[in-house]
């Protein structure tokens, strides 16, 4: 390891559905976290770690700062704010606007009070001309005090080459916390059913995907010279009547989803997938601290 090596914990903050997912997926370079047009898609601190030459940065996805709604929003935040807390640089992202709403102005009083470098990321440039970019950086550089402003598009990967480098400038000098391979710290079941999940929030009406979650109930490959690894999953819904929709007409949408989530999980796992799903119904799950714990959100990691 070289001696000028560097390393530190940098969070990726923001409102929900403002592209976090998207940016840090890009910088790794394979897909991580999951990604919806639907807000509050990311619903635990997903670590990821990006190793070169250089140093090592490890990115903390964190859930969207929202106003929450019941004890799973209301963990969302809290493992957002704390994640802040934590780390040795923050990247706030935003939209390319003028207009400061509340719950950025929140976002801004809570940076100002860190101590830690800011890289503000003006995300989803390839929304609007380029006459109204800088328009949108000269309102955020009044709300609060920045190291580095960059607009770009994470979608388009637009001007994100040299956002990394930047991240470097702001990180101490120091060991290599994970193996040069190592590119997430989540459990591989965990990501397995975080892209069942993405492809019925793909799927699905907006008013339910918020109250879904997803079990792999059993995950195991099959001894034998092909590789061949056997998924059962249960998508968890509140109510009876979303149970019908998700399951479809002669069961077309849980195919639906099967079928989009076997395809990516194939790729990543570089096997081919048995997947079956089962769709099982908790009353209002997102208000019981059990069901929240059980479904693996535990608020000792808080």
């Amino acid at each position: 390891m070289k001696e000028n090596f560097k390393s530190g914990f940098v969070a990726i903050i923001g409102r929900p559905n403002v592209g976090k997912s998207t940016l840090m997926n890009y910088l790794i370079g394979q897909k991580i976290a999951i990604t919806s047009k639907k807000p509050q898609t990311t619903r635990n601190r997903i670590q990821t770690v990006y190793t070169c030459e250089e140093g090592q940065i490890v990115f903390l996805d964190t859930p969207g700062i929202h106003k929450a709604k019941n004890k799973l929003g209301e963990y969302m935040v809290q493992v957002a704010e704390r994640t802040l807390k934590e780390v040795d640089a923050i990247m706030w992202l935003v939209e390319p606007s003028t207009f400061i709403g509340a719950g950025e102005r929140h976002i801004a009083e809570q940076l100002q009070n860190t101590g830690v470098p800011v890289i503000l990321i003006i995300n989803k440039i390839d929304t609007v001309s380029k006459e109204e970019v800088l328009p949108a950086i000269d309102t955020y550089r009044k709300i609060c005090d920045f190291a580095e402003i960059i607009p770009c598009s994470a979608l388009r990967e637009q001007n994100t080459q040299d956002i990394i480098s930047c991240i470097f400038k702001y990180l101490p000098y120091g060991p290599m916390f994970f193996d040069e391979d190592t590119v997430t710290d989540q459990p591989q079941r965990q990501i397995v059913a975080e892209v069942i999940r993405e492809k019925a929030l793909h799927a699905l009406d907006a008013e339910i995907p918020h109250g879904i979650a997803v079990a792999v109930d059993q995950m195991k490959r099959r001894p034998g010279k092909k590789a061949l690894v056997d998924i059962d999953a249960t998508i968890i819904c509140e109510r009876e009547s979303h149970k019908g929709i998700i399951i479809g007409k002669q069961g077309a949408m849980l195919k639906k989803i099967g079928s989009n989530a076997r395809f990516e999980i194939e790729r990543m796992l570089d096997a081919k997938v048995n997947l079956k799903l089962w769709v099982k119904v908790k009353k209002d799950w997102r208000d019981s601290d059990f069901m929240i714990k059980n479904f693996g959100y535990d608020k000792k990691e808080i």
